[in-house]
Parts: C-alpha cells; sequence; structure tokens
C-alpha cells in the first residue's frame, strides 16, 4: 500500500509541494525515516530529526521551509496533529484477520449478520445477537444473547460483550475489553458498618461483622455512536436501568466504569480512571489518567481534572480541578508551592526564636 504525495495531501485537504509524485508506503519519525517514509515533522524541533534519517518528503507545519529543511517534497497543513487522523487512518494496515466468517466460530442459527460481516477464528455470537453491516469481529471474540452492534463497528481480540448489551454504530472496542458484566453491589441483612460511616463519616455504630448478598444486575450497557473503547477496560451493567456511554466518548485502557453510571458525549476517559456507581459524568469532560470519582456524583459539562485526581462531591460545569481532594487547579497548585516552602518556614522560625531568645538573654 502506497501513496503519491499529492494523493496523501488531497485526500487531508492540505497542499503538496515539490516533487509531488513521490510514493511513500509508511509514517515514521524524522531520524528513522527512510525514501519510501513520509516523515513527521509537525513542529520545527522534530525537523531536528531529519538529517539523521533519509526521507524525501515530510508532513510539515504551516511556514516551515521545506526545502531548506533538505525534502524533495512536503505535504503542508494548517493543523498537522488534526492532519494525523486521516493520514494515520489511511496507513493503518488492519489486524490481518481476513475476510469472511471463519470456520470455527461459532454463530447461533438465530443470531443476525448484517452484509459484509467478517468474524474471526473462535468467536462466539450468542442467540438473537444482531451485528450490523460492515462489523469486523476479531478472534476469540464473545457477543452473548441479544446483544446489538451498528454497523461498522471494530471488535477486536477478547473483547467480551454480555447479553443485552446494545452498542452504536462505528464503535472500536480494543482487545480484552468487558461490556455489561454485573456491577458491584452486595448488601447486608441489617445495616452495616460501612452504611454508619456514610452517614457519620466516623463512626461505625457498633455494627456487627455480616455476610455480603449479591444485587443482581438487570439493566444493561449502552453505548452510543462512534464511541471507542480501550484494552481492559470495563463497563458493568446497570442494576435496574442501563449503564450509558454517550456519543463520540472515548475511553481508554483499564478504565472500570461502575453500574448504573450515565457518561455524556464527546467525553474522555484516559487511562485508570475509576467512576463508582450511579455517577453522571456531563458532556465534554476530560478526566485524566488516574482520575476517580466517587459514587452518586454529579460533574458538569466541560470539566477538566487533571492526573490523579479524586472528585469526593459534585463539580459545576466548566471547573478544573487538580488534587485530592479536588479543588480548583490553581488554588492546588497555589497549595503545593506553600507547602514546599514549608521546611524553609520551619527554619526561618527556629532561627528567630533563637535570636529572641539570646536578645533576651543578654538584657
Amino acid at each position: 500500500m502506497s501513496y503519491t504525495i499529492r494523493e496523501i495531501a488531497e485526500a487531508l485537504g492540505a497542499t503538496a509541494f515539490g516533487a509531488t509524485d513521490i510514493s511513500v508506503g509508511a509514517l515514521a519519525e524524522p531520524a528513522d525515516a527512510g525514501p519510501s517514509d513520509l516523515a513527521l515533522a509537525t513542529k520545527s524541533e522534530y525537523a531536528d530529526g531529519l538529517p539523521k534519517g533519509r526521507a524525501r518528503a515530510a508532513l510539515v507545519w504551516e511556514g516551515a521551509d521545506w526545502q531548506a529543511l533538505g525534502l524533495e517534497a512536503a505535504i503542508v497543513a494548517p493543523r498537522p496533529r488534526y492532519a494525523m487522523s486521516g493520514l494515520t487512518q489511511m496507513m493503518d494496515l488492519g489486524e490481518g484477520w481476513g475476510d469472511g466468517i471463519h470456520p470455527s466460530a461459532v454463530i447461533h442459527e438465530t443470531a443476525e449478520l448484517g452484509e459484509g460481516v467478517h468474524v474471526g477464528p473462535l468467536s462466539v455470537i450468542g442467540a438473537g445477537a444482531r451485528i450490523g453491516a460492515g462489523c469486523r469481529i476479531g478472534p476469540q471474540a464473545t457477543i452473548g444473547a441479544d446483544a446489538v452492534i451498528g454497523e461498522n463497528g471494530l471488535i477486536r481480540e477478547g473483547v467480551r460483550i454480555a447479553a443485552r448489551v446494545h452498542i452504536g454504530a462505528r464503535v472500536i472496542i480494543h482487545p480484552g475489553a468487558v461490556l455489561g458484566g454485573d456491577g458491584f453491589s452486595f448488601v447486608t441483612p441489617e445495616k452495616s458498618g460501612v452504611e454508619s460511616v456514610r452517614e457519620t463519616l466516623g463512626d461505625q455504630g457498633g455494627a456487627a461483622a455480616q455476610s455480603y448478598v449479591r444485587i443482581h444486575s438487570l439493566g444493561s450497557v449502552r453505548l452510543g455512536d462512534d464511541v471507542e473503547v480501550g484494552a481492559n477496560a470495563a463497563i458493568d451493567r446497570g442494576t435496574v436501568r442501563d449503564t450509558v456511554i454517550g456519543d463520540r466518548t472515548k475511553i481508554d485502557t483499564l478504565v472500570m466504569i461502575a453500574h448504573n453510571v450515565v457518561v455524556g458525549t464527546d467525553t474522555l476517559l484516559c487511562g485508570l480512571v475509576g467512576i463508582a456507581g450511579s455517577s453522571r459524568i456531563g458532556n465534554n469532560v476530560v478526566l485524566a489518567g488516574q482520575v476517580g470519582v466517587g459514587d452518586n456524583l454529579f460533574v458538569g459539562d466541560n470539566v477538566i481534572a487533571g492526573g490523579g485526581t479524586k472528585i469526593l462531591s459534585n463539580v459545576p460545569a466548566g471547573r478544573v480541578l487538580l488534587g485530592y481532594p479536588a479543588m480548583k487547579m490553581d488554588a492546588h497548585i497555589d497549595m503545593y508551592k506553600n507547602m514546599r516552602r514549608l521546611g524553609r518556614l520551619v527554619a526561618d522560625v527556629a532561627q528567630l526564636k533563637k535570636s529572641v531568645f539570646k536578645a533576651g538573654q543578654s538584657d
């Protein structure tokens, strides 16, 4: 698979310069690029690596002097990082599973597969499942009874989709993700110490030790269109109502979304985010790596939480957060700076005490 510089520029809506008939078949960082690669010199600091490689053509930033960089051709995009989206799509070789339905796949006779569905080796599709046209189901994937997947979905290796999960169109689910496991819901016959602590914030109330009994999950999981779920992420089904993920939301590797959670549209949940049961996350929210959200909370639209933030109370729309417990990012940074000064402050106070004590002795 190769494309000319002219073809790439036209596909990206960018501008091509120089020898636009040069063909490239792969992308590479500037220092590693060979003659048949397109170098990704999208910033001036990246372009410093071009002399170490052998690239003839590169994707460069607007205003770059590509000829001075020793290139024979260049693609200029106003926003190179955005151009990377279309460029990487063009160059993606896929997973190599092949087309059609593999003979080792187990597909229930009542399942419905749309036109052009591909099913990889050792996959299982349950009774009444409906798979939309153009979907690709990878090896060893499992799709439960009455589950629904919209058209042109990509379900990669080892994905587990439980019964009655409903997935929209053009969804990508990465290896090992699990959609529709039961929620972590347990109850004790009598009021437990945990329940007392939630009310008192410290006193267990003398509750006796008890065994836990599970509450079954009767709801399911619903994903909107154009959602992406990362490798080994887990989205639990709801207790009675569904757990819901809005259109175009992107979920990273090892994210945990508990029962009854509702996530809005165009939201990013980065690696190791954990959202406890029945919380609601708004639209256009960004939760960076290792952010935690307590149960039954609300996070408003356009909130951004920095890495490691722990959200323990409701958050209004537009807030930028950091820390444990979460607070406004600028306030947290000021507090952190002040904490770093504490050692010097203690030393200064000790010195002042010595000076005052000596002054008192001299009197």
